[in-house]
């Protein structure tokens, strides 16, 4: 299967601001903290979320980023999609010419493969993913570290925490 990191951190980003919505946009900056993503290599991905209306960006102090849509509507294969990532597990692509320009023996399989992939993340919404007790614990463990990591910047700057 082909999914690289250009599609696992699109769908870590949104389930990232799916989870944070609630404290209004959210900005690239925080994802890229919780989530050690660069931030310009999210900057390059939310274009094309935003390109997709998946997210929308919010000008201004305090702005960032929010969904487009509800996360019960946004599904993952949505956001893999987006980016351009590709769910192909074929050698060829998909393209048929795995084999001196011809299908190979078994094109038939990994495509097929693909396709239930892509079935797969077609069914799975953000709001799936954040009921998921596991992923409630590790973002809850990300907010802390990042909360704790802003404290301690206060205090080294002299500011009241």
């Amino acid at each position: 299967m082909r999914l690289t990191t250009k599609g696992r951190y699109a769908v870590t980003a949104m389930l990232d601001l799916a989870l944070h919505a609630g404290d209004g946009p959210v900005s690239l900056a925080d994802i890229s903290q919780r989530q050690d993503i660069s931030l310009s290599y999210l900057e390059q991905l939310f274009a094309k979320l935003r390109r997709h209306k998946l997210v929308v960006s919010v000008r201004g102090p305090g702005g960032g980023y929010q969904l487009g849509r509800p996360h019960d509507s946004v599904f993952i294969s949505e956001v893999v999609d987006a980016v351009n990532e590709s769910l192909d597990t074929t050698r060829c692509q998909n393209k048929g010419d795995c084999q001196n320009g011809e299908k190979c023996l078994t094109h038939h399989l990994w495509s097929d493969l693909s396709d239930q992939i892509h079935a797969f993340l077609s069914e799975i919404s953000l709001a799936d993913l954040m009921q998921k007790r596991e992923i409630q614990v590790v973002a809850h463990r990300q907010n802390h570290r990042q909360a704790e990591a802003i404290n301690t910047r206060r205090l080294l700057h002299g500011d009241p925490v």
